[in-house]
């Protein structure tokens, strides 16, 4: 966890009044939130309450249906996914995205300029940038996969793979890093490793916001949280503010009579 959050500087994500709406259906009512520079942003909340469609409507993958949303002061929410990602926003997926007959440097080069209108071209090294092979390796390294830079990707055990595509998120530089349950899939002793990854690359990128269900993972890493359910914020503050307030609680538990018997 980040002792210093910058609290006092512009956010370097700002978000007011987001909404997404399907239809009838409202993915996103409303939502006002914002990550500090430094900060870690843990994002709760029961299946169906927005959190995927949060991170989708902020990388504009997602139009939209009302609202601002704001990368390090500029309004993106009218921009395209590719112009939002090469501003600084960089993703994992809940479900894991590899070109798995790639190498595994093959899938961090995609993430750099010269290879992001044509992936495949990644598949030739020939005259890439050394200092673009040598900044992969370096993410490779970070997170413990440089002794397999030239394996497939598809060969990659499930944890590998999840670090993997947080290597390849990093590597774009970006001011704002969106983890969409990184730990998802994983045994104990891998949700323990990922833990400390992501508390190592905390110094190298200014901001993260981590969408979780593992609530020894947002414990462990979250500076502040906030809450999610029916597309609605209806809780942000400390870990034990949050998971402790009689919202979450019907969120998760469905009745109040029951919130003795469940921890969150």
């Amino acid at each position: 966890m980040s002792a210093h959050p910058d609290i006092h500087s512009h956010p370097v994500l700002s978000v007011r009044g987001l909404s997404k709406h399907f239809g009838g259906v409202k993915a996103l009512d409303g939502i006002d939130m914002h990550v500090a520079n430094g900060e870690l942003l843990g994002v709760i909340g029961p299946n169906g309450a927005g959190k995927t469609a949060l991170i989708n409507t902020i990388t504009g993958f997602y139009r939209a249906t009302a609202g601002q949303i704001e990368l390090k002061g500029r309004e993106i929410s009218h921009l395209p996914m590719h112009q939002i990602g090469r501003l600084g926003i960089g993703r994992s997926f809940q479900n894991i995205r590899l070109f798995k007959r790639m190498t595994v440097l093959e899938n961090v080069l995609v993430a750099f300029k010269a290879f992001s209108g044509s992936p495949i071209r990644s598949f030739f090294r020939v005259g890439t940038p050394k200092a673009d092979i040598d900044t992969a390796m370096h993410w490779l390294e970070q997170l413990q996969l440089a002794d397999r830079a030239d394996a497939l990707a598809a060969s990659l055990a499930y944890g590998d793979a999840r670090r993997l595509e947080i290597a390849r998120a990093l590597a774009g530089s970006p001011h704002l890093l969106l983890l969409d349950e990184p730990a998802a899939g994983m045994n104990e002793a891998e949700t323990e490793q990922l833990i400390r990854d992501i508390q190592k690359i905390r110094s190298h990128v200014p901001s993260i916001l981590l969408i979780e269900h593992d609530m020894g993972l947002i414990r462990a890493l979250s500076d502040r949280i906030v809450a999610m359910d029916y597309g609605k914020k209806i809780a942000e503050g400390s870990a034990l503010a949050v998971l402790e307030h009689p919202e979450v609680l019907r969120a998760y538990l469905g009745t109040e009579e029951e919130e003795e018997e469940v921890s969150v």
